[in-house]
């Protein structure tokens, strides 16, 4: 049993009864809205209760089918008379807890032949108008990174969803590091609509390298020369997590979840993200999305590349290590502050989907250079500072740097896509202090709110170690001049040691002497920023 279509003349709405499970329906198509809903089509008796309505926007269905439908199945409605059902499957996402997505899927049916083929052309013809969707791209699978697991979780996780949502596929699986980069560089990039890595943080940041260095190259510009403006990279990159910590996919989408990444890819979305430059003495060294750190997290990381044979739990050696040892280090931070940025660091607004600070800090840093172009560079410039001091570590945070461990992040308030870095201070404090401002990172407490910790939104900075302004340039030379094998064996040892090394993404610099610079949502990822959870909506609603 089935009600048809409106006449010609209303193409903009299709209502009919359909079966969905053992229950008739009435199910909408609203072409204006671009929503599909179905709701009970009877009246309620009082006391009994209502089946709930749903609703679906499109932009959120993957695919739609036509299915064959058992006819036992069918029978299973008593009002079904002895008739062949029609059925057609919808796949669309499915919102579960803590931003995981999931592919869920509902067969509609009928017994009319031309009403059930008229409901799947419709739905495949707003489907085609989805314009952001991907269909074709270009995978790099990590065979090697985390668990060794990129692979496995492609083929059965991944590539069956693509498939379901017609996305074709070029998949590479990399056989040595910098392969994927080595290879954007070669690979006829504009034939494809996004990059897809397959691994963790290390992975993306090859990929991420290899389009942005690309794109530089096809545009002229010199990477090298620190005060270029980088070209934009239009095409987007896929987050697949697989590795050890994800903290890109995770401070994106919410979630270290291969099946949610996939379908924030299928269904086309787009999120902006600043990067920011490493240079050396006009020498480019590394591109930077998430965190820059000295002192603590890189001692940490220099520790780590030693221990891979622990697997994950190397982290957790190599912190306490660190820790215990409580080297400082001495220089001078000269810092550009972000005075285009609507937030603070301290603000407590959080980045979330269609983040209103990354907007409006994105329209006046375009004022700003507007003005610089136009020859007012004090405006675009504004006031260098100057810090001198003994830092126990020194953090420049991209995005809040959130994972599973941390999930407030480095940076709670810092923003995906707004132009600028939190550089974070840590001076000189006993270790009961510094173990008091690392515990914070776990809970809802303020960690800034210490006297040895400050805290700036940034738009540069540079940092000059002590003892090359003192015109000690060699950095093994210094260690072994100053330091005896016993600094090295004996983590309790608190003595100063000359330099320490920089954390760009998990990956080390060894040069003290650097320059960062953001540049403003430089390239895109196939994600939408971490939605608003229900009790941040009831929030902002109370407000």
């Amino acid at each position: 049993m089935s009600e048809g279509s409106p006449p010609a003349g209303r193409r903009e709405r299709l209502s009919s009864r359909l079966v969905l499970g053992k229950h008739l329906w009435e199910v909408a198509l609203d072409r204006e809205r671009s929503v599909l809903s179905w709701r009970d089509p009877e009246p309620c008796p009082r006391g009994a209760a209502s089946r709930e309505s749903c609703t679906v926007p499109i932009s959120e269905i993957i695919a739609v089918e036509e299915t064959e439908i058992d006819t036992k199945q069918s029978k299973t409605a008593k009002w079904q008379k002895m008739t062949k059902p029609y059925a057609f499957t919808v796949y669309h996402v499915k919102r579960a807890q803590n931003h995981r997505w999931q592919c869920n899927d509902m067969t509609f049916w009928c017994i009319d032949e031309h009403l059930c083929n008229q409901w799947i052309q419709a739905l495949k013809e707003l489907l085609d108008l989805q314009i952001s969707r991907p269909k074709h791209l270009l995978v790099y699978v990590n065979p090697f990174g985390g668990k060794k697991q990129g692979e496995r979780i492609y083929e059965e996780k991944v590539a069956p969803l693509f498939s379901l949502a017609s996305i074709t596929t070029d998949v590479i699986v990399t056989e040595h590091a910098n392969h994927a980069k080595e290879d954007l560089f070669e690979v006829n990039l504009y034939k494809y609509d996004g990059v897809v890595c397959v691994g963790g943080d290390g992975m993306f940041s090859e990929v991420m390298h290899g389009v942005i260095g690309r794109t530089q190259k096809d545009c002229g510009i010199d990477q090298n020369n620190p005060k270029a403006s980088l070209a934009q990279c239009n095409i987007r990159i896929g987050i697949i997590p697989a590795g050890s910590t994800d903290c890109i996919c995770y401070a994106t989408v919410g979630i270290n979840d291969p099946v949610t990444s996939a379908l924030h890819i299928i269904i086309g979305d787009t999120q902006p993200l600043d990067v920011s430059s490493v240079h050396r003495n006009n020498a480019f060294l590394k591109y930077c999305v998430s965190l820059l750190g000295y002192g603590f997290y890189g001692d940490i990381l220099k520790d780590c590349e030693a221990k891979r044979w622990m697997g994950p739990a190397r982290y957790d050696y190599s912190g306490f290590k660190t820790f215990l040892s409580h080297h400082y280090y001495e220089g001078t931070i000269s810092l550009l502050p972000a005075t285009h940025t609507v937030g603070s660091p301290r603000d407590k607004k959080y980045c979330r989907t269609g983040c209103r600070i990354c907007k409006q800090s994105k329209q006046r840093l375009e004022k700003e250079q507007r003005n610089y172009e136009r020859g007012i560079k004090g405006k675009e410039e504004g006031e260098w500072k100057v810090i001198r001091g003994k830092f126990l570590a020194i953090n420049a945070a991209n995005i809040s740097c959130a994972c599973p461990r941390s999930p407030k992040g480095l940076s709670p308030s810092a923003h995906l896509a707004d132009g600028s870095a939190d550089l974070i201070l840590v001076r000189k404090c006993s270790r009961l202090n510094f173990l008091r401002y690392l515990v914070r990172h776990t809970n809802q407490d303020d960690q800034f709110d210490f006297a040895f910790v400050e805290v700036y939104r940034v738009k540069k900075f540079q940092f000059t170690s002590k003892h090359f302004e003192d015109g000690d340039n060699d950095v093994n030379d210094m260690q072994k001049n100053h330091f005896g094998q016993f600094c090295r064996d004996h983590p309790a040892c608190c003595c100063v040691l000359p330099n320490s090394t920089w954390n760009c993404d998990g990956e080390t610099i060894d040069s003290s002497t650097i320059e960062f610079k953001v540049h403003c949502q430089l390239m895109k990822l196939f994600a939408r920023g971490i939605e608003k959870s229900k009790h941040e909506a009831a929030h902002k609603h109370e407000k």
